[in-house]
């Protein structure tokens, strides 16, 4: 397979560069405050906790928890994985055959076309950035084939933070449901959205082919914790994908089930928290880019820890990149980490994330480099 750019980059930069201003994720905790959010009979079940193998399902009373976060799930429709990459090199190499063919959103999170790619036929159909990032429901249905056996999607998105209506989702739902296809839905940031009217129902409690995959890393700040799941109405589906799994990381780490289990049951609390944070930065950045028009052109996203500026200038903005991180230590994702073998892709919009603490002095050195570099 092609290398994963994202995580040659980050390999290279995010424990390295001086001020991460592209992260992806919420701003984490200690263990000792998640630890701090679980009821006594949580923490003694950590605490006395038993660090032998653990099913490959996940733990029971974590699955229990997760199924609480969908309306139509129970413990049985939910798979968990060692993070969400996992979810979805399994899901793909269980669903796709040399055969079939897929259709992939672009841009994306290169894993979403990178495996299928390297299994099947793949077609992308692109998010229009001169539409508010809009997904054409109509280019989905005209890139399908006979052969078509899946659409994957991803909202809210990363990079662009779009969110697609619930009446385009539906109408994704109908065609899928009319040419017997599944869907493949990265919900990995469900529950951070800039408004709740904005929130997506999830698609594995409205489409009897859909798969649903979410992680505590995202949403929830917690990527350290290492745990994902899939969330499906086939039970047959589901078991593939169990077996699929006994040749990779075979079961999860009990810790981390136990962590993922107390931050579960205090999500409300989790995700208020992270909201307040994503609301405060996004203002931040309002003001900082609103600095800058000529620069730049911001639009606040649907949801999301990233966002996707636009770079009005007429030098490259995959060198713009370069010369920040060479020149304050700020970290940025260029364009070109978002190429696609499918299509082309905008090569004058950057990914920054807002989802940490600590952004007014990172926007303070990027000012001041702007001011003197204007």
């Amino acid at each position: 397979m092609k290398n994963f750019e994202l995580e040659v980059f980050f390999s290279q930069w995010e424990f390295k560069a001086k001020y991460h201003l592209t992260a992806s994720d919420m701003q984490s905790m200690t263990l000792i405050e998640l630890l701090a959010l679980a009821n006594q009979e949580d923490r003694d079940a950590y605490d006395n906790l038993w660090l032998g193998y653990t099913q490959t399902y996940g733990l029971p009373e974590l699955r229990r928890e997760i199924a609480q976060t969908y309306d139509k799930m129970q413990d049985q429709n939910i798979l968990c994985f060692s993070g969400a990459e996992e979810g979805i090199y399994t899901a793909m190499r269980t669903l796709l055959k040399p055969e079939d063919h897929a259709i992939i959103i672009v841009p994306n999170y290169q894993a979403a076309e990178t495996i299928p790619l390297s299994i099947c036929q793949v077609s992308g159909v692109a998010l229009d950035a001169q539409n508010d990032w809009n997904l054409d429901i109509d280019a989905i249905c005209g890139a399908l084939r006979p052969n078509s056996k899946m659409i994957s999607i991803n909202f809210p998105n990363n990079p662009t933070g779009k969110i697609i209506s619930k009446e385009d989702q539906l109408k994704l739902v109908d065609l899928a449901r009319e040419f017997d296809l599944y869907i493949f839905s990265d919900e990995v940031y469900r529950g951070i959205e800039s408004s709740d009217d904005k929130r997506l129902p999830q698609i594995a409690d409205i489409y009897e082919k859909g798969l649903s995959l979410n992680v505590m890393s995202k949403a929830y700040g917690l990527p350290g914790l290492r745990i994902g799941w899939i969330a499906c109405q086939n039970l047959d589906l589901l078991q593939q994908m169990e077996r699929y799994k006994h040749f990779l990381t075979i079961c999860n780490s009990a810790p981390s089930e136990r962590l993922a289990l107390i931050a579960l049951k205090a999500r409300d609390v989790i995700l208020t928290k992270n909201r307040k944070l994503l609301s405060e930065n996004a203002q931040k950045l309002e003001t900082f880019f609103s600095e800058f028009p000529d620069i730049f052109r911001w639009t606040r996203p649907d949801g999301g820890a990233v966002g996707y500026p636009k770079y009005l200038k007429d030098t490259d903005c995959n060198q713009f990149c370069a010369d920040l991180l060479d020149e304050t230590g700020i970290m940025l994702l260029p364009p070109r980490i978002y190429n696609s073998q499918l299509l082309p892709t905008p090569q004058d919009h950057f990914r920054v994330g807002f989802g940490r603490t600590g952004i007014d002095e990172m926007l303070d050195v990027f000012y001041h480099y702007l001011k003197k570099n204007r």
